[in-house]
């Protein structure tokens, strides 16, 4: 029997699963991230594996990794976890482990699990949005995922918003994420208010006029964006991850606010929450090929 390992690879907390071939949970484990060391999140791994393998006689290992992985030279690039960048995670761990493993990004992997297991399951085509501290997409056609020449399908969060718009870190302006993540959100908020204060605080203070302003922008940034996504890619479902996917009115007035802006006389696109959580990581991983 197959089994299937998957690890997600976090910011604070790695976490490791094991699959039968039903995707059954036969082991599962949580452990802290030691995230400014390298060599050490490399070991981290290599003891995670060997601790759950001891009694499998066949597996497959999927690694869900922070960042993007560049398809011509292999190497880590815009992750958080920023002593990845510039390695060569891939080759190093598959040297350590001596064996093959299969490696994402959080965003695809949050949307194969999604389309396998969660909220997608009914769908052939399915858009993943992550909707955190950035804003993450993928691509799930017929229970596969698609990635692109170069690695970067579903990257709308780089697409311009705002022509001359906010400063993006990745040198451009007026990207999706510098308006829909949380803390492009939080910026805007103090910019408004002079208030430093968490998205959770903010979305329970909306009953003001200023507040009402900076949902009604939210709403908008937020309807064009996934607007744009429906009008080039015509997904059958638009899955909704990350924190930001906990905010209720983005399924009834975030929902109405994209469907007013497709280019179609026919808009119907089911806009969902994730079913995963922030399972949705070490789930992905273990269903990568």
């Amino acid at each position: 029997m197959l089994h299937k390992i998957g690890i997600d690879l976090g910011g604070t907390k790695t976490e490791i699963i094991v699959l039968d071939e039903s995707l059954n949970i036969l082991q599962r484990k949580r452990v802290s991230t030691p995230q400014h060391d390298y060599e050490k999140i490399l070991q981290n791994i290599v003891t995670l594996v060997n601790d759950v393998s001891e009694n499998l006689s066949d597996f497959s290992i999927g690694v869900c990794c922070p960042g993007a992985i560049s398809k011509n030279t292999g190497l880590i690039k815009n992750s958080n976890t920023q002593c990845l960048i510039g390695k060569s995670f891939k080759k190093d761990l598959e040297k350590k482990l001596k064996k093959n493993i299969s490696l994402e990004n959080d965003a695809n992997c949050f949307t194969l699990s999604e389309s396998k297991m969660g909220a997608g399951i009914e769908f052939d085509f399915v858009f993943g949005v992550i909707l955190g501290t950035g804003v993450g997409g993928g691509i799930v056609y017929r229970n596969s995922l698609h990635c692109g020449r170069t690695n970067i399908a579903g990257e709308w969060g780089h697409h311009t918003l705002h022509q001359n718009g906010n400063s993006c870190y990745c040198g451009k302006s007026g990207c999706v994420e510098t308006y829909l993540s949380g803390p492009s959100l939080e910026k805007r908020w103090n910019q408004l208010t002079g208030l430093t204060q968490s998205m959770p605080e903010i979305i329970n203070n909306l009953d003001s006029e200023i507040g009402k302003s900076w949902k009604d922008e939210f709403l908008e940034n937020f309807g064009y964006g996934l607007a744009n996504v429906i009008d080039i890619l015509d997904p059958d479902a638009i899955i909704l991850g990350g924190g930001l996917s906990n905010i209720d009115f983005l399924y009834s007035e975030g929902k109405n606010s994209v469907y007013e802006k497709v280019f179609s006389d026919i808009v119907d696109t089911p806009i969902l929450k994730n079913k995963l959580g922030d399972s949705s990581g070490v789930f992905g991983a273990a269903l990568l090929d």
